[in-house]
């Protein structure tokens, strides 16, 4: 079944990278930038909501991966944890090696995010994974805005999943997982800090790591038995 789902999302993720995304980004981006003013739909210095979907969502992750960790260190004999030992790797895993590995493409990538492209009165072309930059752009150093790097944390928590062992605790983690990360990538958005193919190629790419986390865990747990 795991082989199955890393088919298939491998299928998604290169069907999004290879689609042609620039028409559905601009129209969709379009929705959150007055063109008259010249400012996006939410102030990026609204404090509150930087608070809420920016600063704090960003700790709350640190401190759940920072307790998961002392579980599996300090109460790795406790019965609870005996339990659930094998869900709580893939999801420290999960939350160290997703956001790693999104912050390593972000650095290579050099694509621009919205709020710097000419469309939106930036200085940058819009440009793509498979796309080049004009022969005559000037760029003074690389960009770092793709794929979405703060939903990747959010993303990283669908390992939760994995977690759980009763179905209806699958499908709650699950909703809220996919309510929180596309809340964040959302809010992005917003403020002109990423484009909908950005999160989504995030959210693919997460999936795909946690998948593949799950069955190397799951492989290495056989061969010990």
């Amino acid at each position: 079944m795991i082989k199955q789902l890393i088919l298939i999302t491998l299928l998604l993720l290169f069907t999004i990278l290879l689609f042609e995304w620039t028409a559905i980004d601009i129209a969709l981006q379009d929705y959150f930038y007055h063109f008259e003013t010249q400012q996006w739909l939410i102030d990026k210095d609204n404090q509150i909501l930087r608070l809420i979907f920016y600063d704090g969502i960003k700790k709350v992750f640190i401190l759940f991966v920072f307790f998961v960790l002392i579980a599996l260190l300090f109460f790795r004999k406790t019965k609870i944890v005996q339990e659930y030992k094998q869900g709580l790797l893939i999801v420290l895993l999960s939350c160290l090696i997703v956001p790693l590995v999104v912050s390593g493409l972000k650095a290579s990538t050099n694509i621009p995010c919205p709020k710097d492209i000419n469309h939106y009165n930036g200085k940058y072309p819009y440009v793509t994974v498979f796309s080049s930059y004009p022969k005559d752009f000037q760029q003074q150093g690389k960009i770092k805005c793709f794929p979405a790097g703060h939903a990747s944390g959010g993303f990283a928590l669908l390992s939760l999943v994995f977690l759980f062992k009763r179905k209806r605790n699958k499908i709650i983690a699950l909703i809220s997982v996919m309510i929180l990360s596309l809340s964040i990538g959302t809010y992005k958005m917003l403020i002109g800090d990423h484009f909908i193919s950005h999160t989504l190629v995030t959210m693919l790419l997460a999936w795909l790591l946690i998948l593949l986390i799950r069955y190397g865990i799951n492989n290495n747990h056989h061969r010990k038995n």
